[in-house]
């Protein structure tokens, strides 16, 4: 019999939420309401009724928006989620009207004030707000209408967000056309009994009782091995955390209302930037942030001698995952370079560190970072979560991080709802205690709206540091194009060197051991007869690049006139004639300036 009652109650559909998935939960507090939301603009008088009609017709393609959660008895395990027997779509979507005067600041003010109002935790966790009567917001046709969406971020992360987006918007103008069709019948499942519950959770766990020491070990054993890798693959300065995380104006005790400010970018724009710059568009968006943060700190006379350190989540989905509703994210920390004033140097100082933090984070594995919060045994979460908040415990360290940027990629065609296209999408995110700012970048149809969450104890003015960001990107992109124009008129002085780089990355590659034991990044600066070209060579991991670039910690930096150094290549001169000449300037450590110059020497001597 008791084998027959452990077997219904192993039976019953309800579906445990990860322990990734807990922490978004067990962080809530009155202040901190954990949920994602999103304001989309519509263009055109969409009707509420047919709003309404379509998101109850793809109802069952999305089954958690009909799902709440359930708590095992005496919070002995994370709850399940269970069909909800009593949903009712007419709880989860309301319609509002723009007050007057009905333009942008004031529809700014409505959604922070809709996104600051928690969820209600007994019910599925999400909710829509039908907001009609844009008739003054700027560049917004007259009658359109807005739609701020509320998810709890236990239900999904920006990835599986934009799957919802997929499936509840149109790619076409012409399916306004189409007929509604009918939602499908619910049909829930009973709730399950508390002893089922506590049965399901008691059986997982015995059914593997060692889950706990064993993703430990897993995940110390991977990080060994990376931090091995990298004791010898990789020279040990380039890891070595020189400064703490500064405290910042970001890193204290937060208010309950929501501010958020917008700033909207041309994709192309950017995307023409980051090929000048050869990094990635995360680099880009996270350099723009990062002025951003530093001339809102300078004016307010805060602004902390450590460059400030940013948390940017890292989606760790396998093809296929896109739509699967939880959180499927890691994490990378990332040094933002607010201490340089000048921006390409930011840049550069911002991809090495991007660059650093891969290799790092693949040296010990997203996916056995990310199982570690499963291996948090029952209930810790949640109390730890809640300590942190009553006593306060941010105040007795420095923070792991001073900010969070994260950048979704969206559709970049047009999406649609019953005709009428949507004109653009910001993301609000989630702040809490100790982390009071929060930047979401998400590119639609050609453009980049980076969103500011924060709240109005920590930044009151997020609309200023916007226009911030907006200024930062122009910044980023006059000294970007005039050093593009500056490159070219190198090339109009007969760049002399290039054939020397193509011919030392073969030389390497040819020469496996040489990659071994010469590993590290030498920066080359040539002198030419107006403009100086620089050059970086990392030979790291078996692999060898050589980038038109600069690095800001290289192992060794070389200066050198480009007529001196092709003289080298093509043999009208000797390596020690020009050390001996003073023609060659060489800054590093005597170990590091010895294996370049054996290195070179083996090169020219070829």
């Amino acid at each position: 019999m008791f084998k027959n009652i452990l077997q219904d109650s192993l039976d019953i559909s309800a579906e445990k939420i990860s322990g990734q998935d807990a922490t978004f939960l067990y962080a809530e507090s009155s202040s901190s309401p954990m949920q994602i939301a999103t304001l989309t603009i519509v263009e055109g008088s969409l009707e509420f009724d047919d709003f309404k009609a379509i998101v109850a017709s793809k109802l069952h393609l999305i089954p958690k928006f009909r799902k709440k959660l359930l708590n095992v008895p005496f919070n002995l395990d994370y709850p399940y989620w269970v069909d909800d027997p009593n949903f009712d779509i007419d709880l989860h979507i309301n319609r509002v009207k723009l007050p007057e005067p009905s333009n942008w600041s004031t529809l700014r003010e409505m959604t922070s004030s809709i996104f600051s109002r928690p969820l209600d935790l007994r019910r599925p966790l999400w909710s829509i707000s039908f907001i009609e009567g844009l008739d003054e917001v700027s560049q917004v046709p007259k009658g359109s209408v807005a739609i701020v969406a509320k998810v709890h971020h236990v239900m999904i992360d920006g990835s599986s967000g934009v799957g919802i987006m997929g499936i509840l918007f149109d790619k076409s103008k012409e399916d306004k056309n189409k007929k509604i069709p009918k939602p499908r019948p619910f049909e829930p499942e009973p709730l399950p009994a508390e002893i089922d519950l506590l049965l399901k959770s008691s059986a997982d766990f015995f059914k593997d009782p060692l889950k706990i020491p064993k993703l430990i070990s897993e995940t110390a054993i991977t990080m060994t091995k990376g931090q091995i890798k990298n004791k010898f693959k990789i020279k040990p300065t380039l890891f070595k955390n020189k400064y703490p995380t500064p405290k910042t104006i970001f890193n204290n005790s937060i208010s309950a209302k929501r501010t958020w400010g917008t700033a909207i970018l041309s994709f192309d724009r950017i995307n023409a930037l980051r090929k000048i710059m050869e990094v990635s568009v995360n680099d880009l968006i996270i350099a723009i942030c990062a002025g951003g943060i530093r001339k809102y700190l300078s004016e307010k006379e805060k602004l902390p001698v450590q460059p400030l350190v940013a948390n940017v989540p890292i989606s760790i989905r396998v093809k296929g995952e896109k739509q699967k509703m939880n959180n499927q994210i890691s994490n990378m920390l990332v040094r933002i370079a607010t201490h340089i004033a000048d921006p390409i140097e930011r840049v550069e100082y911002i991809r090495e560190q991007t660059n650093q933090g891969k290799s790092r984070h693949k040296a010990v594995g997203a996916k056995a970072l990310s199982k570690m919060a499963d291996a948090v045994p029952f209930g810790l979460a949640n109390l730890a979560a809640g300590l942190y908040s009553k006593y306060n415990i941010k105040e007795f360290h420095r923070p792991p991080f001073n900010v969070t940027i994260t950048n979704v990629p969206g559709p970049q065609s047009p999406l649609y709802l019953r005709g009428h296209e949507i004109l653009s999408i910001f993301g609000l995110t989630p702040v809490l205690d100790g982390f009071g700012l929060i930047i979401a970048a998400f590119s639609y149809n050609g453009l980049v709206s980076i969103t500011t969450t924060s709240d109005a104890k920590t930044m009151p003015d997020a609309d200023q540091f916007s226009r911030y960001i907006r200024e930062s990107a122009n910044e980023l992109e006059e000294v970007i194009l005039n050093r593009k124009t500056d490159n070219e008129k190198t090339k109009e002085e007969k760049f002399l060197s290039k054939p020397v780089f193509s011919n030392l990355r073969k030389y390497l590659n040819d020469h496996k051991s040489l990659k071994k034991t010469h590993q590290g990044v030498y920066d080359f600066e040539l002198n030419l007869a107006k403009t100086k070209v620089d050059y970086s060579l990392t030979i790291k991991d078996g692999k060898v690049s050589i980038r038109k670039t600069k690095t800001t910690k290289p192992n060794v930096k070389i200066e050198i006139d480009d007529a001196i150094l092709h003289a080298l290549y093509k043999k009208k001169l000797l390596l020690d004639e020009v050390i001996i000449q003073g023609r060659l300037k060489l800054t590093g450590t005597k170990k590091n300036q010895d294996k370049f110059l054996k290195l070179m020497s083996k090169f020219l001597d070829a």
